[in-house]
């Protein structure tokens, strides 16, 4: 009788639990993911993957909250933080068709300086990043874009 009875509590046990996580489903849990920047390589990688490869995870985390991008064209633009972290929220998924390359134009302690060359079929976006350590973790603070 007491096997009997331990059986139905199993039984009910993990039939409670997976009602619970199903009920939960994937993908939302309510706490935010917090992704590695603990080094300007990890960063400027995360980077790379947001803005080329519809990365979403950790955009809020990568930028600065003074971040500000500039595009260099005919028409000089400016970017806040917010409307950069919309736009790519927006993108997530979504893959350029580029080749990308990447050099580290200056570094120290506290800030990297990095070229990212995305070339299209028909022009070259290039991408002057700067990457500044804050705290425990590194952030992108700044982008210059031009095309060619």
């Amino acid at each position: 009788m007491k096997a009997l009875v331990k059986t139905f509590a199993a039984a009910a046990l993990i039939a409670v639990s997976t009602f619970a996580m199903a009920a939960e489903g994937p993908g939302s849990k309510s706490a935010k993911t917090n992704v590695n920047f603990s080094t300007a390589d990890f960063a400027l990688e995360h980077y790379v993957a947001v803005t080329t490869q519809g990365e979403s995870v950790g955009v809020e985390q990568l930028f600065a909250e003074d971040f500000n991008q500039k595009i260099q064209s005919s028409k000089a633009q400016n970017h806040s933080r917010s409307a950069v972290v919309k736009l790519l929220k927006k993108q997530k998924g979504e893959k350029l068709n580029c080749v990308v390359s990447t050099d580290i134009l200056e570094e120290s302690a506290d800030y990297m300086i990095a070229r990212v060359t995305l070339k299209f079929e028909s022009f070259t976006k290039t991408d002057l990043v700067t990457l500044v350590h804050e705290g425990d973790s590194w952030k992108v603070s700044n982008s210059i874009n031009s095309y060619k």
